[in-house]
């Protein structure tokens, strides 16, 4: 696979221009950043602030014959994130947070969004480099708070990601989703810790978390022993 970059001013969504890009014959290993993003969207249609500084990128996957399930990229797509911010971070805390958030020193450092473009699979990342957006009430951060280097800026952290990325891939087709939700279990938060979710109707779900199950869900044990799956929504951890 040849990874190639293209770097636009302003857009108002990446992972919007990557579909287009896809539609028109756009291949795996192509990589859209924008240095500027006025309509970012994360997941479950939320905004995605996008200061400048940060970096906002798209990418495409061929789902090809033999290929393990597409949703299972979500954990490919934080682990490549993980590796890139380790290397820039290399004595931070890190830890993935289901279903895919990164976490460093117990703040939100990034977002990730997939979408189905034809027989593609549009990845959406972005990453706080430079700055820690105000989201509410949540704790975000950003590389350059954490101790990066003042040289580490949104294009050379793209160009490590994109190589993370590709080998990330090659391992997710190559071994089992089994093996890659294992290495992803081994940088996230341990079984046992508490977690509580939201569902659909708003209400939550505390227990423990019990790992993950074969195809990514998350598998939580209730106060009363009720072991259930959660396949869509947010966790708090702690």
């Amino acid at each position: 696979m040849t990874i190639c970059f293209e770097t636009i001013a302003q857009t108002v969504s990446t992972n919007a221009d990557m579909k287009a890009r896809a539609a028109s014959g756009a291949c795996e290993g192509f990589w859209l950043r924008a240095e500027n993003q006025t309509g970012g969207v994360g997941r479950l249609g939320r905004k995605w602030e996008s200061p400048k500084g940060n970096l906002f990128c798209s990418s495409l996957v061929e789902i090809r014959a033999g290929d393990p399930a597409p949703a299972s990229l979500s954990f490919v797509a934080s682990l490549a994130v993980f590796d890139t911010i380790r290397h820039h971070l290399p004595s931070t805390e890190i830890r993935l947070k289901w279903p895919n958030d990164v976490i460093v020193s117990g703040a939100k450092i990034c977002g990730i969004l997939l979408e189905r473009a034809g027989d593609k699979i549009v990845v959406g990342i972005g990453i706080n480099v430079a700055v820690a957006p105000g989201v509410g009430d949540r704790a975000v951060t950003s590389m350059a708070a954490e101790g990066a280097a003042t040289a580490c800026d949104a294009d050379t952290v793209l160009r490590l990601l994109a190589t993370k990325f590709e080998a990330r891939l090659q391992d997710w087709r190559l071994s089992s989703v089994a093996a890659i939700l294992q290495t992803w279990q081994a940088h996230a938060h341990p079984v046992g810790s508490p977690i509580t979710t939201s569902v659909a109707d708003g209400s939550k779900i505390s227990g423990r978390f019990e790992g993950l199950t074969d195809d990514g869900a998350l598998r939580l044990r209730k106060a009363d022993g009720t072991l259930i799956e959660i396949r869509a929504g947010d966790i708090e951890v702690g």
